[in-house]
């Protein structure tokens, strides 16, 4: 693993990073610090004592989207290949495989759930591939498993959580009265979860808002920082 991170202003100079309190700043960075080269880090609770920082501070980066729970306890930091790159001679790929297959990146490498393996309690998807360390072995396996599933019938279509733009340009185009940013950074934390059903439509649920003016502050369901685990 390599002995040097880096961050890049597209992700920690924005209003979104800054608006956090500097407890939840601070422990990003040492959490950047210490995750491994594709950005797993193993004990985040750890970290977050030494750095004086608590729970809230972690949910709070969850919430805004900054790092990835999974209920085996490890996160993984959603920037991490804007912030970092990596020669692939120095490459070591993450022990934590099982996460890794429940990740895809987006067009910019932003880590985001797989919209094919959400968990009950968290979500946050995309339909995009890895692109990072596409290996010969890699792409044989992902061809083997589209030639077993070529005979299967087509799933369903599948919820993909909208980005807070894709929310204030929904709602500047209907007239909605609402906040975008606490329409998602809301759903976000609960898992995106209409009471205790998972999303279908996100256009709906903004409709809804508009009719009843629903403030964020009451929850439909307990709010989670990390996958299957009840804060």
């Amino acid at each position: 693993m390599a002995q040097k991170r880096m961050f890049s202003l597209q992700v920690v100079d924005t209003d979104k990073f800054m608006d956090m309190s500097t407890s939840a700043q601070a422990l990003y960075f040492h959490l950047g610090m210490h995750g491994d080269d594709d950005g797993f880090v193993s004990s985040p609770r750890k970290i977050a004592r030494a750095a004086g920082c608590n729970d809230d501070d972690m949910r709070l980066l969850a919430a805004k989207g900054f790092i990835i729970p999974f209920d085996s306890g490890v996160v993984v930091i959603t920037d991490w290949k804007i912030n970092n790159t990596l020669k692939n001679d120095r490459y070591q790929s993450t022990i934590y495989q099982e996460e890794m297959a429940m990740l895809q990146n987006d067009s910019n490498g932003k880590y985001l759930i797989s919209s094919g393996m959400v968990p009950d309690r968290f979500q946050n998807g995309s339909n995009s591939e890895p692109q990072h360390n596409l290996t010969k072995h890699n792409i044989t396996k992902q061809n083997k498993t589209e030639d077993m599933g070529a005979d299967k019938p087509p799933t369903r279509h599948q919820f993909l959580p909208p980005t807070v733009e894709e929310v204030r340009a929904y709602c500047t185009e209907k007239g909605y009265d609402i906040d975008p940013d606490r329409f998602v950074d809301y759903y976000t934390s609960n898992g995106w979860k209409v009471g205790k059903n998972p999303m279908k439509d996100w256009k709906a649920t903004v409709r809804r808002w508009s009719r009843k003016e629903q403030p964020c502050g009451k929850s439909e369901s307990k709010p989670l920082w990390t996958v299957g685990t009840t804060v």
